[in-house]
């Protein structure tokens, strides 16, 4: 740029010299007129043509020279802003660790509190039991002495009015020993109870914890321009509850303070069809975030490690709701996954799922596993289930949102529980969910 521009001026300036040339003046021989001669009008015009391709070559210059200052001030502002953003990204960073910073200081205080209050309750137990062991040793003394004086060793009860009167101390001493236990079981009960809260809220705080420094390490990627990607830490469990124990809780678990639920499958809002077969059920189909089926051979994994219990959740288009309770085993795909039930609780409201000494084999439409030997049932009613006949419950039905289909033969269809609201009362939502037989499942 710098280049063009002086090679323009320098053609400006050799013009110019030609121009201050004309007209000129020669002087003749002395004693002679002097005569003038002027340019020709080519040489003018030479001239001319030159300064107005020199005038229109400074203004293409500086028309180009305007758009690149243009540019140039646009970059600038784009560059001011980026600058800005950044600024403001960078101090609510800053506010975000501060508030971060003063809810760790505020978990760490909740957690000191927390093990003071183990530290507490274990010396209590500790109290308790030596003052136990102090009443044990009374009462062996007591027996002892009440064994010499009955065998005339020492004393001799003069009449019976004594012996009722070791007897009725006898009596005493039992009921406060009783009593004494019983505040022991108690005092033990609620230690047990609190030392569930206690690993539940300090599982709580590891989470918050984590939870903080994920998001923190997320802000920091998102303002360096990328987000790195690396392998999860979290080891392998066999189930949900081992992940509680971990302090863990994926997706598809549910924690509560008796501890890991693994959830086996969830309805609520339709978005999914469970008109599936054989092989779908099998390996399981959906959207652990949304509705989903966790997979025959993946319930079949987890409920053979031990004795487990299986909760079925289910509410209507009222949001009232229910809960059953099972013990229950599920065989293998040898077996056709057939589900065992041991027992069941669920205050006043029936089963609905049979229970078969032999077990109840899963049924979908292209594999008919039913008792009802003249149809279908997964096929007469759509998606997989545990039938026995068609017409006691089906949680994988159609969903049919409020109001349902007029029509009865189209509602039978849908996802139901006979025991509860009837077979033709389409439920709202549906969760199915499985535990070790360890949890204080108690209501």
């Amino acid at each position: 740029m710098k280049t063009t521009f002086t090679c323009l001026v320098l053609c400006a300036v050799i013009l110019a010299g030609a121009v201050s040339s004309f007209p000129f003046e020669r002087k003749a021989a002395a004693g002679k007129e002097q005569k003038v001669r002027y340019a020709s009008w080519d040489d003018v015009n030479v001239i001319a043509h030159g300064l107005l391709q020199l005038g229109h070559g400074l203004k293409e210059h500086v028309d180009k020279t305007k758009g690149q200052v243009r540019d140039i001030a646009a970059k600038l502002r784009s560059f001011d802003g980026t600058v800005a953003e950044l600024g403001r990204q960078t101090q609510r960073l800053q506010e975000d660790g501060e508030a971060l910073r003063a809810k760790a200081r505020g978990l760490e205080e909740r957690e000191n509190q927390v093990l003071n209050m183990s530290a507490e309750l274990w010396e209590k137990t500790e109290e308790l039991q030596r003052d136990r062991q102090r009443v044990h040793d009374r009462v062996g003394k007591l027996e002892e002495k009440v064994d010499g004086m009955l065998q005339g060793e020492g004393l001799e009860i003069a009449n019976d009015s004594e012996a009722h009167i070791v007897q009725w101390m006898l009596e005493a001493q039992n009921r406060r020993i009783d009593d004494l236990v019983e505040k022991i079981h108690q005092q033990q009960e609620k230690l047990e109870k609190q030392n569930v809260r206690i690993v539940t809220l300090y599982n709580q705080i590891k989470q918050r914890k984590e939870r903080g420094s994920l998001r923190r390490k997320a802000d920091e990627a998102a303002l360096n321009g990328s987000i790195e990607q690396g392998d999860s830490p979290i080891r392998m469990a066999s189930n949900c509850h081992e992940l509680f124990l971990q302090g863990r809780a994926p997706v598809y678990c549910q924690m509560t303070s008796e501890g890991g639920w693994t959830v086996i499958q969830k309805r609520h809002d339709g978005s999914l069809d469970f008109d599936q077969v054989w092989q779908a059920y099998q390996n399981g189909f959906g959207n652990l975030d949304g509705e989903f089926w966790l997979g025959l051979e993946k319930i079949h994994s987890l409920s053979r490690q031990g004795e487990n219990i299986l909760l079925v959740e289910i509410s209507d288009w009222k949001d009232e709701s229910r809960t059953m309770r099972y013990r229950f085993r599920l065989g293998g795909a040898e077996s056709d996954y057939a589900l065992h039930l041991q027992d069941g609780s669920s205050e006043t409201l029936e089963s609905a799922l049979t229970s078969d000494p032999a077990g109840l084999p899963f049924s979908t439409r292209d594999r008919d596993n039913d008792h009802k030997a003249d149809i279908n049932c997964a096929e007469h009613l759509s998606g997989g289930w545990w039938f026995s006949s068609c017409g006691h419950s089906n949680l994988n039905g159609k969903y049919f949102s409020s109001p349902p289909p007029k029509q009865r033969h189209q509602r039978k269809q849908g996802v139901f529980w006979k025991t509860w609201r009837g077979r033709y009362y389409p439920l709202k939502t549906t969760v199915m969910k499985i535990a070790p037989a360890e949890i204080d499942y108690k209501s």
